[in-house]
């Protein structure tokens, strides 16, 4: 007797968006459905950036669509569509009141917060929930905590030998390539007075991300930042291009001048690739191969392509590892007690410290700012300043 095919409800989150993610590798084409939903309540738990929003929401229908090109039948709730929850939970649940299925199966979120709350899903939908653990990391949960446990120093660079060890990138036998494990020495030059940077691949909105803009535009005319001119790919196709474009042009030097500032000069020799990682446009194994391969292939110094790939699989990696080791008292957490409130300049950027107003204005206009504008200045005057480290991390 031929037993009937039962269906599963495959849940895909803001940052699920890769083809080969965990909830997403064995699906049944002719059976399963997949829910995609965009929920006011996640977009309003902090006042995201504008180009935030737009960008996640554009890059969840396109997509979706990539999907129902496949043959996958997509359920999908705009932000504007009727009847909808604004919330994870609420459009989970309609969703399994129009849809007989025998399991949800979802890929664990990137907050703890989300993750609690999916916790609960099984005995409150009363229905089998398959929480999946998000392998596109380099580092599980239980490998950091095979590495952390134990140990009196938790240095990120401990951790990152182990991962360029566990993974095999840069190293020659057991050996790190160049006979040493971190570069950052010769990563430190201020810029010449004459150093052009790089232009950078920039994409135009097509009509669908339009429709996002003025969506966003109504719904959140009071998040920060400025929602044009919107620039980033929204595609996976695009996020491949803006990677080989930044290995071709920009890598080269990304080693030598990663650590400087230039003042009109927002991007200079930097990935802009995080927000493709973030939201799974984009792979860590696969940019950290790209930069080891323009090495090999001489198109890259070492100190450029160790030092990106430290930034990915170093600490990419480890700040994920300690967030989900020591959450959710790691929120709360404030070793210097620190209790001052956060300047109105950090949503204005209007301050006559030129460094600050920089940093902040490029955030604004651009929503980014690389690691050393958030290392070195909005986050060393913060420190400086005794600034309760909950409001920064709401910031």
């Amino acid at each position: 007797m031929r037993i009937a095919a039962m269906a599963k409800l495959r849940f895909i989150l803001g940052d699920h968006l890769s083809r080969n993610i965990a909830s997403l590798r064995d699906i049944d084409k002719k059976h399963d459905i997949v829910l995609m939903a965009e929920v006011g309540g996640e977009s309003t738990i902090v006042g995201f950036h504008k180009q935030k929003l737009v960008l996640i929401y554009s890059a969840m229908r396109h997509f979706a669509e990539a999907l129902r090109a496949e043959g996958i039948t997509v359920e999908y709730v705009s932000l504007d569509s009727p009847g909808n929850t604004q919330s994870l939970e609420g459009e989970l649940k309609r969703a399994l009141q129009r849809h007989a299925v025998e399991a949800v199966v979802v890929t664990e979120p990137g907050a703890w917060r989300v993750r609690a709350v999916m916790d609960k899903w099984e005995q409150e939908l009363g229905l089998p929930t398959e929480i999946r653990e998000d392998d596109r990391f380099l580092c599980s949960h239980a490998r950091f905590l095979s590495w952390a446990e134990g140990r009196k120093s938790l240095r990120m660079e401990f951790f990152y030998r182990e991962m360029r060890r566990d993974t095999g990138l840069l190293m020659q036998d057991d050996g790190p390539e160049g006979g040493h494990w971190n570069f950052d020495a010769e990563n430190r030059n201020a810029l010449p007075a004459d150093h052009r940077a790089p232009e950078r691949l920039r994409f135009t909105p097509d009509a669908a991300t339009k429709r996002v803009i003025a969506l966003v535009r109504e719904r959140y005319p009071d998040n920060f930042g400025d929602i044009e001119p919107f620039s980033w790919a929204v595609t996976r196709e695009d996020a491949l291009g803006a990677l080989d474009h930044f290995i071709a042009e920009a890598l080269p030097d990304f080693g030598t001048y990663q650590d400087a500032m230039k003042s009109g000069e927002p991007f200079l020799h930097h990935g802009l690739l995080s927000a493709y990682l973030n939201i799974g446009l984009l792979t860590a194994d696969e940019v950290c191969a790209a930069a080891e391969r323009a090495y090999y292939a001489g198109d890259a110094p070492l100190n450029a392509a160790e030092g990106f790939i430290r930034q990915v699989l170093g600490w990419r990696e480890y700040v994920r590892g300690i967030y989900w080791w020591k959450m959710p008292d790691y929120a709360q957490t404030n070793r210097l007690d620190a209790q001052r409130d956060l300047p109105w300049f950090y949503w204005s950027g209007e301050t006559d410290m030129n460094c600050m107003a920089n940093a902040i204005g490029d955030t604004q206009r651009h929503a980014y700012a690389h690691h050393i504008q958030r290392l070195m200045i909005t986050g060393n005057f913060a420190l400086l300043a005794g600034i309760e480290p909950q409001a920064v991390h709401r910031w």
